[in-house]
């Protein structure tokens, strides 16, 4: 969804030339360049213009994705990306949310953070395994304007981790209606169902 109630006629378009992705995840990088392939953008990740990384302190997805967009956008002059997503668990009152990428500390190591996730829910008497993964996206220009959309995709969790595809906690996300974890299917597989996709399907349909 981007700004619910808005006129879509109103949303700002995006004019072909040099996108900043602001990101420092060279994963996430790389799955968003695909995704926007065929729109005459060249990207640059936050990264490559030796950007710092902003604190994330939104209390949503959408607000973090806001303020790593208008940063990057600010300090680079051109117009920039920003994803901020995460896994919610229902047994644990949605976390990890929005502090998913915390969950993995400064070595942003996700076996740990899958396995926190996992000895959290064995503290409880039979949880569900319910989850989703959210994906906000925002898109800010130099001048402060920003679009934003939010895609999500439901599943439930498995355990052991499967598969040695994707990032995250991919490998312990099954989504609904498949008997494969995301971290088992390859890139074109995921992309047609995950929640970036869904956030960039309404990004493309609304910027382009």
């Amino acid at each position: 969804m981007s700004g619910e109630g808005r006129d879509p006629q109103a949303i700002r378009k995006l004019a072909a030339g040099k996108l900043v992705i602001a990101s420092h995840n060279p994963g996430k990088v790389r799955e968003i360049a695909e995704l926007l392939q065929g729109h005459g953008l060249e990207v640059v990740s936050a990264a490559d213009l030796d950007l710092p990384e902003p604190e994330e302190t939104g209390t949503t997805f959408v607000a973090n994705a806001e303020l790593k967009a208008l940063q990057a956008a600010d300090l680079s002059g051109l117009p920039a990306l920003a994803d901020d997503s995460g896994l919610c668990v229902d047994a644990l009152g949605g976390d990890p949310g929005i502090f998913s990428a915390r969950w993995a500390g400064e070595a942003k190591d996700f076996d740990l953070a899958m396995r926190l996730v996992e000895d959290r829910l064995n503290d409880q008497p039979d949880p569900p395994r319910d989850a989703h993964f959210v994906c906000a996206l925002a898109l800010a220009w130099p001048d402060g304007h920003v679009e934003w959309f939010e895609g999500r995709v439901d599943g439930t969790l498995v355990w052991p981790p499967r598969g040695p595809n994707g990032f995250g906690y991919d490998a312990m996300f099954l989504p609904d209606g498949h008997d494969r974890t995301f971290g088992e299917m390859e890139f074109t597989q995921k992309h047609a169902i995950g929640h970036r996709a869904d956030a960039f399907r309404q990004l493309v349909d609304a910027v382009f």
